[in-house]
């Protein structure tokens, strides 16, 4: 079907939806939103960044070609990909969390200690390897195993303790299986970290859970609703904070960089600096090289959110010098070094610089390959850059397009 080149990219989804005879709930549906969400999209009301959600609109709308509904047609076709991404681990996740048993084990239940001690360990190693989604997605099928036999056998304060190992697990679940686990999955996941907290009655662990619910919720754009979980839990652990433990702390200045990074992807630039003011002066609170074990919050993170916040709001100038400022090296989380480089690449495409956003890219590949390769922004860059670097850097572009897989999925 061929559409002005004038439309903007709602009103061609609105074009083709009526074309094809859809109703905006049935469309919307497909997209797992609400008929309101979709009026605001067409209207225009509300602007849609997420690739994910354009490739949804763009396989329910039966179109093949994504430029269609953006109308970017310089460059390649950006072909939509019948399925979403996967990982062979997986069958595995899915088996451990979905055929979850209801019977009790004649085995003795492993030892919260130990149960807790193995999911920090595995935490470690999300943050340390290369291949973080490969090696953890191994070991996460016996933990959430071993996890829930633990709670269901134990009782009074060890039920209680492997409650909040649980959790953990399923935090680091939620991490692992990010842009690659079926919908269901994802939100099983995250309500089982929140629910085991919660029977627990531990406010960190509580305040830990919902920050990984945040990220599930902003992610499949439910901006407010995740503002909303991020802001209940920061309340809910306030009121601890004097006499609490660093990592009480630590969760909860991460809640404030969630809730900066969530406005800040709405354009609400006051509050998004004002939420990442809330975290910084967390840090400040903490020792100089306090790093919270799962968030990574500390110094290095919120400055580092710092230049994302920067990006997300469009200010690329601001973000590439911040990040300038930066060394990396002081951040022990090999994937939050690979996402701060790919933060750096989106700001040097915002000011339309494609070498050193390929630059860049390549370093965040070297560093976290895996994280590269799973993260739908990273995709974004490295399909722009295979489609539009220069022609000196067309050859290192596809190779980093081929490596990453997106050179023909996109």
């Amino acid at each position: 079907m061929d559409l002005p080149d004038d439309l903007s990219t709602g009103e061609r989804i609105r074009v083709l939806r009526e074309s094809r005879g859809m109703s905006r709930a049935t469309l919307a549906q497909l997209c797992a939103r609400g008929p309101d969400w979709l009026k605001k999209i067409e209207s225009g009301e509300r602007e849609l960044r997420s690739h994910s959600l354009l490739l949804r609109l763009a396989a329910g709308l039966q179109v093949s070609d994504l430029s269609v509904i953006t109308g970017e047609t310089d460059g390649p076709a950006q072909s939509v990909p019948l399925g979403r991404l996967n990982h062979p681990t997986m069958p595995q996740i899915w088996a451990a969390v979905m055929n979850r048993s209801l019977a009790g084990t004649s085995t003795a239940p492993t030892d919260p200690a130990v149960l807790q001690g193995r999911a920090d360990q595995t935490w470690r190693l999300w943050h340390t390897s290369e291949h973080n989604r490969t090696e953890v997605g191994a070991l996460l099928p016996a933990l959430i195993r071993d996890g829930e036999a633990a709670v269901r056998a134990l009782d009074g304060n060890e039920r209680r303790a492997a409650l909040v190992a649980l959790s953990d697990i399923y935090r680091l679940t939620g991490q692992a299986t990010a842009y690659v686990a079926p919908a269901e999955l994802a939100w099983v996941v995250a309500d089982r970290a929140l629910s085991a907290s919660q029977d627990a009655d531990e406010p960190a662990a509580i305040a830990a859970a919902a920050w990984n619910m945040g990220n599930i919720l902003r992610e499949t754009s439910y901006p407010e609703e995740a503002l909303r979980v991020v802001s209940e839990a920061a309340d809910l652990i306030r009121p601890h904070l004097d006499n609490a433990p660093e990592h009480w702390r630590g969760i909860y200045g991460a809640l404030q960089l969630h809730a900066a990074i969530t406005t800040a992807r709405e354009g609400r630039e006051g509050d998004a600096w004002r939420y990442w003011g809330k975290g910084d002066q967390v840090a400040k609170s903490l020792p100089a090289a306090y790093v919270h074990p799962s968030t990574v919050f500390g110094r290095a993170n919120v400055d580092f959110h710092e230049v994302s916040v920067a990006t997300d709001l469009r200010k690329s100038q601001k973000a590439i010098g911040l990040a300038d400022d930066i060394d990396p090296d002081v951040m022990p989380s090999r994937e939050r070094r690979a996402r701060l480089w790919v933060e750096v690449a989106r700001g040097h495409l915002q000011r339309g610089d494609r070498t050193a956003a390929l630059h860049v890219m390549q370093m965040a590949h070297k560093i976290g390959a895996e994280t590269v390769i799973y993260t739908p922004s990273a995709r974004t860059v490295a399909a722009d850059l295979w489609r539009n670097a220069p022609r000196a850097m067309r050859k290192e572009a596809s190779q980093l397009a081929e490596a990453v897989g997106v050179s023909a999925a996109v």
